[in-house]
This record gives structure tokens, C-alpha cells and sequence, in this order.
């Protein structure tokens, strides 16, 4: 009778041990978070990029390191080499292998690309309306639709865990979709200012404003 009890009292303690489990924020919560929680950031990117007249998706991988508001360095390793800079006044994107810099306003380019989107203190709620998407897979979903055209995407599907974006898909007006899964992501490194800093290479051929 005592083992019964014991046996009993042990189910017990684990159905109320599950009960007690806290559920994970939604994803809009854990958006905020991150906005408001990692002022800088670092993390490794994989993207792949699909389109209707493309058979094969075009895969490529590199870093990313951002400071808020507006700042940020995104740097593509594989397979070619590309490099954009936001210095929180301007973007700055070179192509090595052209030799080729197109230098942009940032506030025109906010939500242009998917590190404007990160590096902003207020970039999707300005362009974006917002709304929880549920989960899946152990992600809590967020779904950005453009307030406008200009923001360059239909949609932007953001996947977050731990407040911290493990996804991102984003559909443009072409039906062109890019996806990026994020890795070793760190939450407020200490990040030399001159990572934001960009001076077009001597020869470069630059483009833009």
C-alpha cells in the first residue's frame, strides 16, 4: 500500500510539475523584447532565396552585428562576397568582386533589407502592421505586412525563441522569398564603434547619394 502511495504521489508531482511550466511569450512579446533588450548584437546567417524563375535556390551564409538605432554590419562569406554597412546615416553596400559601392539614406532604406529590420528601434512598427502568427517547431511567429509599397516586401514572417529571432522570411512584390535561419546569436557584445564605419576602397566606383 505505502509503494501505491509513493508510486501515486510521484505522478502527482509530475502532472503539477507540467501544470507549473510557464508558456512561451507570444511572438510579438518576445519581439518587443528583443527590441528593447539587445541594444547590440552578433550572430551567424544562413539565407536561401527562391524564385519562380529560378530552379535551383541560391544559398549563401555569413555575419551579422548590429547597435542600435540604425546601425549595423551585415557580411555575406558565401559564395560571393558582399558587404552592407549602416552607419545610422547611410547604407553603404560593396561588392568586392565589381569593386562596386551604392551608397543609399538609411531612413529610405529602413526596412529595405532584413538588417535595417533587426538594427531598428522601431522599424517594423513604423512600416509594418504587426501580428502573432501562433508557433511551431518551438517558435513563436510574428506576421509584418507593409503599411506602404515602398518597404520593398508583401510580408515578413519572423520566428522568435528565448526573445531572440530565429527566422526570418521575407516575400517581396517579384514572389521572390528569402529565408534566414540565425546562429550563434549574442546578445549585447561590446562592439567597436569602427565596425559601422565605412570608407569606399580606393578605385571603387561609387553609386548613389
Amino acid at each position: 500500500m505505502s509503494g501505491w502511495i509513493t508510486r501515486a504521489a510521484l505522478v502527482a508531482a509530475s502532472l503539477l510539475s507540467v501544470v507549473a511550466l510557464p508558456a512561451a511569450a507570444s511572438g510579438l512579446a518576445q519581439l518587443k523584447a528583443f527590441i528593447e533588450g539587445a541594444r547590440t548584437g552578433t550572430a551567424t546567417f544562413r539565407q536561401v532565396v527562391a524564385s519562380k524563375s529560378a530552379r535551383v535556390p541560391q544559398e549563401s551564409s555569413g555575419t551579422f552585428a548590429f547597435a542600435r538605432p540604425g546601425k549595423f554590419r551585415w557580411t555575406y562569406d558565401k559564395p560571393y562576397s558582399q558587404l552592407l554597412v549602416g552607419d545610422g546615416d547611410k547604407l553603404w553596400i560593396y561588392d568586392r568582386d565589381l569593386n562596386q559601392v551604392i551608397v543609399k539614406k538609411l531612413d529610405r532604406a529602413l526596412g529595405a533589407t532584413p538588417a535595417a529590420l533587426l538594427a531598428g528601434n522601431n522599424t517594423l512598427e513604423a512600416n509594418f502592421d504587426l501580428a502573432d502568427a501562433g508557433s511551431a517547431e518551438g517558435l513563436e511567429y510574428v506576421e509584418a505586412k507593409p503599411k506602404s509599397p515602398d518597404t520593398g516586401f508583401e510580408r515578413v514572417r519572423i520566428g522568435l525563441k528565448e526573445n531572440l529571432p530565429k527566422t526570418m522570411e521575407l516575400q517581396d512584390s517579384f514572389g521572390r522569398v528569402t529565408q534566414l535561419m540565425f546562429d550563434s546569436f549574442e546578445r549585447n557584445p561590446a562592439l567597436d564603434p569602427g565596425t559601422f564605419k565605412f570608407v569606399p576602397p580606393p578605385g571603387a566606383d561609387v553609386v548613389g547619394n
